[in-house]
Parts: C-alpha cells; sequence; structure tokens
C-alpha cells in the first residue's frame, strides 16, 4: 500500500478523484489523469521487468517536454525509486560522469537519445503506442515510499569541476507542496504553466503542485516562452512560474501589453533576482494576477521565501533594484551572521527545518556548508564535512541578506556561485574548464549585466596564440550552454589588486566597457 506521503500518493489520489480530468496538456494533446496513470503503470512495468523483477532503486530520465518525461517521471515515483533528471542537451561525457555518480540502475529515455553512450542500460519504452492502447497494469508494481526515502537527486555546478548530488527526501517535498497548494489555491481546473526543465528543481513544482491537486499541467511549445503572454491568453493559464529573465526577454520583443494575460491568477517568480522594473511590466500585462517573489537554493527544496508584491508605488526595492524576497516559509529557521559568526541584521542567510535537505550524495561535499548555533552560544561554528547532517544544524547559502520590515533582502553572493538563465553554477567550475585548454594560461570568468537587466556570463584570459572562438567552441563540447560565456577576452596580464590577487572588480569595469565599444 503506497502511503499518503510521496509524490506518486499525490497523484494517485487525484487520478482517483478525478481520473477524467486533464493532468497534462502537450503538444495539443490532452492526457487525463486516468491516461497518464496507466501510461506511468506501463513504463514502471517495462522497468520491473528490465531488472528481471527486482526493480531498479535509482533511474535516470533523459528526457525534456515529452510524455517520456512526463509519464516517466511518475513511473519511477511510483516504483517507490529515485529519479535522477538528466538533460538531453548537456555533452554526453557529461551526462555520462553524473549518470556514475548517482549510481543509477536504469536510464529512461526518448528514442532520440536513446544511443547516448552512458555506463548504465537505457530504456527507450514506446509510449505512443502504449498511449493509445493504455492497459490495466499490475497493482504490484506501486510500492511503497517513506517519509525519509530520496524521490529526486539533482546535480548542481560544483566549484571543483564535478556537480554536487543533491538528494531531496519527500518529506522535504511533501512538506513544501503542502505550503504552495493551499497559499496559491490550486484546485481542479487550474491550468499550470510548466517553463522549467525536469533537471532544474522548480519544475517539480510545476508537476506535482497540480498534480497534487487534480490540475492541469499545460507545456509551452517551441517558442511560447518568447511570447508569454500569447501563450497564457491562448491556454487560459491561471498559475504561471518562471525565472524573470522571461520577463527582460518579452519585453525586448514587444510582447507584455497592458492587459493582455486576464486569466492570470497567480504568477510567480524564482530562479534569479527580480527586478522592480521587471515586476512592474508584468503586474500591468496581468492586473488581476497576484505577483510573488521567491527564493531558494535546491538544497532547501526549491523555494524557501516568498514576497508578495502589493502593486503600491511605497513598494520596497534594495539598492540594486530588486525586489525583497521576504519570509521564510513555515516550518523553517533562519539565522544571519556575519563574517565572525555572530547573528546580526547582515550577512550570510543559514536555514534549517523541515525543507532542508540530508546533505550532499557525495559527503565530501558537505565540507563548510552546515553551521552549528543555539541560542546563547554566541557565535555559529563550521562542521566539518558530516556524513550526515543532523536536523540541527544550519544550512549556509552563501547568499547574503538583510533582515528588515519587509523580511529579508538578497544582497548578492558571498562566494562565486551565480545563476545564469536560472541555472546555478560556480565561476570557479567555468575558469577550470578554460584553464584546461592548451592555449590559456589563466582565466577569470564574471558576470555582466545584458541589455534587458538579465544577467550574463562574460570571461577573459591570458596566454600566448589564444583564439577565443576555438575556446569557446570546445568549452560547447563539454560544458552546457548556460555554463559557456557569451564573450572572452585575451588580456596580457589579468588586473591585480594591492594583495596580489585578480582584481574582479577592475576586470569587470575592462570587460563593461569593451563591450560597449
Amino acid at each position: 500500500m503506497i502511503r499518503q506521503d510521496t509524490l506518486y500518493a499525490r497523484f494517485a489520489e487525484s487520478a482517483r478523484r478525478h481520473p477524467d480530468a486533464a493532468a497534462l496538456e502537450l503538444d495539443g494533446a490532452r492526457h487525463t489523469y486516468a491516461e497518464l496513470d496507466a501510461l506511468a503503470g506501463h513504463i514502471a512495468a517495462a522497468l520491473v521487468a528490465s531488472t528481471g523483477g527486482a526493480g531498479p532503486r535509482r533511474v535516470g530520465l533523459l528526457a525534456l517536454r515529452t510524455l517520456t518525461a512526463y509519464a516517466g517521471y511518475l513511473a519511477v515515483q511510483r516504483l517507490g525509486a529515485t529519479v535522477v533528471p538528466l538533460h538531453p542537451g548537456f555533452p554526453p561525457p557529461r551526462t555520462a560522469a553524473t549518470a556514475k555518480a548517482a549510481a543509477l540502475d536504469r536510464v529512461l529515455a526518448d528514442p532520440e537519445h536513446a544511443g547516448t553512450p552512458l555506463p548504465v542500460p537505457v530504456l527507450a519504452p514506446d509510449v505512443t503506442t502504449a498511449a493509445a492502447n493504455p492497459a490495466p497494469h499490475p497493482e504490484a508494481e506501486a510500492r511503497a515510499a517513506g517519509p525519509d526515502d530520496v524521490c529526486y537527486i539533482l546535480f548542481t555546478s560544483g566549484s571543483t569541476g564535478t556537480p554536487k548530488g543533491v538528494p531531496i527526501r519527500h518529506r522535504n517535498v511533501t512538506a513544501y507542496l503542502d505550503h504552495v497548494t493551499a497559499r496559491y489555491g490550486i484546485g481542479v481546473g487550474d491550468r499550470l504553466s510548466q517553463t522549467f526543465d525536469l533537471t532544474f528543481d522548480l519544475s517539480v513544482f510545476d508537476l506535482f503542485a497540480a498534480w497534487s491537486r487534480g490540475a492541469t499541467v499545460v507545456v509551452p511549445g517551441r517558442g511560447d516562452l518568447l511570447a508569454p503572454a500569447r501563450f497564457v491568453a491562448r491556454e487560459r493559464i491561471t498559475h504561471w512560474f518562471s525565472v524573470p529573465s522571461v520577463i527582460s526577454l518579452a519585453r525586448r520583443l514587444r510582447g507584455l501589453a497592458p492587459g493582455s494575460m486576464p486569466t492570470l491568477r497567480w504568477s510567480l517568480f524564482c530562479g534569479e533576482p527580480l527586478t522592480a522594473a521587471q515586476a512592474e511590466a508584468w503586474q500591468a500585462a496581468a492586473p488581476d494576477s497576484v505577483l510573488e517573489n521567491l527564493y531558494g537554493p535546491t538544497e532547501l527544496t526549491l523555494s524557501c521565501t516568498q514576497y508578495r508584491l502589493t502593486g503600491t508605488p511605497a513598494e520596497p526595492v534594495s539598492g540594486n533594484g530588486t525586489v525583497p524576497i521576504g519570509q521564510l516559509h513555515p516550518g523553517l529557521e533562519q539565522l544571519v551572521v556575519d563574517d565572525e559568526g555572530r547573528p546580526a541584521d547582515e550577512g550570510e542567510l543559514c536555514v534549517r527545518g523541515v525543507q532542508r535537505f540530508p546533505g550532499y550524495l557525495d559527503p565530501a561535499d558537505n565540507a563548510g556548508r552546515f553551521l552549528r548555533y543555539e541560542p546563547g552560544d554566541g557565535r555559529a561554528a563550521a562542521v566539518d564535512a558530516p556524513e550526515a547532517p543532523d536536523d540541527r544544524l544550519w544550512y549556509r547559502t552563501g547568499d547574503r541578506v538583510r533582515l528588515g520590515e519587509e523580511g529579508l533582502t538578497h544582497l548578492g553572493r558571498l562566494d562565486h556561485q551565480v545563476k545564469v538563465r536560472g541555472y546555478r553554477l560556480e565561476l570557479g567550475e567555468v575558469e577550470s574548464e578554460l584553464r584546461a585548454h592548451p592555449s590559456v594560461r589563466d582565466a577569470v570568468a564574471l558576470t555582466l549585466p545584458g541589455p534587458g537587466g538579465e544577467t550574463r556570463l562574460a570571461a577573459a584570459c591570458t596566454g600566448d596564440d589564444v583564439d577565443p572562438a576555438d575556446v569557446l567552441a570546445e568549452l560547447r563540447a563539454r560544458l552546457p550552454e548556460y555554463m559557456v560565456p557569451d564573450t572572452l577576452t585575451v588580456l596580457a596580464d589579468l588586473p591585480l589588486n594591492t594583495n596580489g590577487k585578480i582584481d574582479r572588480r577592475a576586470l569587470r569595469d575592462t570587460l563593461t566597457t569593451a563591450r560597449a565599444r
């Protein structure tokens, strides 16, 4: 019997209550809860058969915005296994390394990606035939998963050049879903956008906030994210969720006319800072929508804070023009510490509570990421690489925040971890890959503001006979596109400060000036 505190159990309950309601609309086709459940059962049976009846423990999902992706995600959850999303657009060596690090038993893939060289058997089910001829699936395939079992693992960029695996337990994500499904009033008849790739943890909201309450997941087609207002109006979307850079792109294309999204009730943004100008433009296009700015690293399960904009001229804005990130979700505690580890009104945000992950897949990655602090301690103490961080430890987000009347305001990163196009990456990983090129002597990666206010990745390097186009081309063979700098500038020497360290501020000024010419 499936326990009622897992992702699949929530979907299964909606399928039981609302079998004929639309669970998924994709490529012009409508799939009911009953149909999607039957297809998930078919894939689950194929997975069990491929393992000789034992069933897989961890399954990679090499698919994006296809029926295999959505039904496959449910199939893995139905088996009580862990899903590890893999991006078909990433270089095959990186995908293979992720599959090995995750210790996958099987990979589910779309047919066109079945030939990807991986160190694990690949299963490419014929979902088209199965969907056209749904058959009952054996109930024995459904297995119980407990609240402390891992439901998914996502891999984020690592400063050492090796991505870090972030496991999320069912109790982490179901606590999150309990909060957001109630807060945003999701129910049967509601239509939620699905803008995030499955390798992006925010996609879990798109899918399971909808499927927990009998709502419909509506998948945008090619080009729809370039014209979000047109997509929202055409598909009668009630809940929108995306990174803020979608707003900037739509504005540049003149696609956010006032009042152009009348069906929207909720507009949610996360993944990168939301500027006041972006919020104002979106609110004008969706005047009947409540707009919220969300924040949260993968380690704290999608989002852990929210700030609701009021639409008044007195809306608080930070010094860099961004909207506050607000208050923590229920069941979470915050600790802001200064450089000495003392509680402060401005400093690093640390969080613990029900949404905090159980520690990295590789325990060595836990080093320096947790603090021990209780009231009366005076100051927080760093914890050395705990194998299994206990629930009393605080996770260090690496984000600098300020406490105020509006809650938390995000001031920037304490390290060199940034977000580009909504994806988190370590500048150190990009720099490491640049230095691997035989012509490059040293390299620095940093971010610059784009023409629409979005974050762009740039780099500078030194070396002999460096061809920037050649270096960037080699980088694209090893890294996802979002980790490849838009520009690579070759310098005779990198600027240094008085301490002999690379002066990133001076370098940023140099690259900004060069870009303006």
